[in-house]
């Protein structure tokens, strides 16, 4: 990144959300920086947020851009341990490596490492992760702080390398199996899950004593 670029980078809550547009804070601080993208593009950072780009631009201040997202207050990940089947798909999506688990046994969320960033939730095929309100009446900046952006920073950072090394292994591991072998294993998995969910779901509810 450019001087410009970098002090951007500096001014965002490092959620690494991608609500932006953006793969990740620096994408998005390039992308500012070199006038591809508006400065109101940031629902975390919200209109605090706006200010400090637009002192750092020379820009005009902007409402946030409602099509991003809106500014709220900092939520959490949670994740139902009667639900999760463990397929480790939150996993590889959480930013800052915030959910620990293995395959097959439930996953837990570190608070301290949520940002919040809601990137969990899609990818999870049985539904078991919701988000709480962590800061009731605190939004945007006021719900965050410049030393948990630092420490998400460097969370993401630790994430890319656990990834590339993960990567590295796989590339250099002979092959013993069809390449299908786990992706057939894991949609085994889910859909047998899915078929329980659907089994409760269809159950009459229990008569009242």
């Amino acid at each position: 990144m450019n001087g410009l670029a970098a002090r951007i980078h500096d001014a965002l809550p490092q959620t690494q959300c991608t609500r932006c547009g953006y793969p990740d804070c620096a994408g998005y601080a390039q992308a500012v920086a070199e006038g591809e993208a508006g400065i109101n593009q940031c629902p975390p950072g919200g209109a605090e947020g706006i200010a400090r780009l637009a002192q750092l631009t020379g820009r005009e201040p902007l409402p946030l851009d409602p099509q991003f997202g809106n500014e709220g207050p900092r939520a959490m990940a949670v994740i139902d341990e009667a639900w999760c089947i463990g397929c480790t798909l939150c996993l590889d999506a959480c930013p800052t490596d915030a959910i620990v688990g293995i395959n097959k046994r439930m996953h837990t969320v570190i608070e301290a490492h949520c940002t919040g960033c809601e990137l969990c939730i899609p990818v999870c095929p049985v539904d078991c992760i919701s988000l709480e309100v962590e800061t009731p009446g605190r939004t945007g900046w006021q719900a965050w702080s410049q030393a948990r952006a630092e420490a998400a920073l460097q969370r993401y950072k630790l994430h890319g390398e656990h990834r590339r090394a993960d990567k590295h292994r796989g590339e250099e591991a002979p092959a013993i199996a069809e390449p299908q072998a786990a992706d057939t294993r894991k949609r085994s998995i889910i859909e047998a899950a899915l078929a329980r969910a659907r089994a409760a779901s269809q159950r009459p509810p229990a008569a009242k004593p």
